[in-house]
C-alpha cells in the first residue's frame, strides 16, 4: 500500500524539504493516535494543490504531534484535460456521498448546482453548512485516495453561472436520456476543460436544458438504466478518465 497522506497548509520557508517537519494539530493527531505511526514509515505531506513530499517518521510526541524528515518538495501538474462535474444538489447525505465518490475517481472539480427541481435548497447558514461538508469531503476523500491535487469545491451556482461555465469549455454535456447520443462515443478534446452537468433526480428542466443547448451544451446518456443523480456524476468521470487517457 502507498505512503498515507497528510495535508499541510502550505509549502513555504517554514516547510522545507530535505529538514525537519513537525505534523501537529488536527493531522498530527490523527497521524499518532488513530493512524498510529512509528518511526521509519513513510508518509506523505501535501498541500493539497499539487505540491507535496515524501517524508520518513522520526518519531512521535505525546498524542499528535509527528515528526518526520522531508525530503525535496515535488509538484503534480493539473491534469489534461481538466474535468469538473456540475452536481445538482441531491437529499440528504447523497452531496457528500458524490463529492467522495467523485474524487476518488478523479474529479478536478466539483460546481453544486440549485436547479428547479431540487428538492433541497441551500439558503442562509444551512448552505454554508452543507458547502462546508462538500469541502470537507473533498478534503478527506483526496487524502484517503492519496491524491496530492484535491478537487476544488465550488460555491453553489445559479442555472445562469452553470451556463456561463460552459460556454467556456472545451466540451460541455449534459446527462439526459431522452433523444441523447451516448457519451461513450462522443468526441472529447484531449486537453483544455471538460464540464459536465448532472441534473437531479426529478431531471433537468425543459427551460434549463435549453439554456445549457444556448451555452453549447449537448444532451448524452451514459447508458440503458438510469442512474442516481449520486452516482451518475462518479460513472460518468471514469468514463471520460478512461476515454481520454487518463487512466491509461
Amino acid at each position: 500500500m502507498t505512503a498515507p497522506v497528510f495535508v499541510v497548509e502550505r509549502f513555504d520557508g517554514d516547510v522545507r524539504g530535505g529538514g525537519r517537519y513537525v505534523l501537529d494539530g488536527p493531522e498530527g493527531r490523527h497521524a499518532v493516535s488513530v493512524k498510529r505511526l512509528r518511526a521509519g514509515e513513510d508518509v506523505v505531506l501535501t498541500d493539497g494543490a499539487g505540491r507535496w513530499a515524501e517524508c520518513v517518521v522520526l518519531e512521535t510526541e505525546g498524542k499528535d504531534r509527528l515528526v518526520v524528515t522531508m525530503g525535496s518538495v515535488a509538484e503534480e501538474p493539473e491534469a489534461e484535460p481538466r474535468i469538473t462535474v456540475v452536481q445538482a444538489l441531491p437529499k440528504g447525505d447523497r452531496g457528500e456521498l458524490a463529492v467522495e465518490t467523485m474524487t476518488e475517481t478523479g474529479v478536478d472539480a466539483v460546481v453544486p448546482w440549485t436547479a428547479s427541481r431540487c428538492i433541497t435548497q441551500w439558503k442562509g447558514e444551512r448552505g454554508l453548512k452543507a458547502l462546508a461538508k462538500w469541502r470537507a469531503t473533498a478534503r478527506e476523500a483526496g487524502k484517503q485516495s492519496r491524491r496530492v491535487r484535491f478537487p476544488e469545491v465550488a460555491d453553489a451556482a445559479s442555472t445562469k453561472q452553470v451556463a456561463a461555465l460552459l460556454t467556456g469549455a472545451d466540451f460541455a454535456a449534459v446527462l439526459h436520456e431522452e433523444g441523447s447520443e451516448p457519451l461513450a462515443t462522443a468526441e472529447l478534446p484531449a486537453s483544455g476543460r471538460i464540464v459536465l452537468v448532472v441534473g437531479p433526480e426529478g431531471g433537468v428542466s425543459p427551460d434549463e436544458l435549453a439554456a445549457f443547448a444556448e451555452a453549447g451544451a449537448k444532451p448524452y446518456r451514459l447508458g440503458r438504466s438510469v442512474l442516481r443523480t449520486s452516482t451518475a456524476g462518479t460513472a460518468a468521470t471514469a468514463l471520460l478518465l478512461g476515454r481520454t487517457g487518463r487512466w491509461s
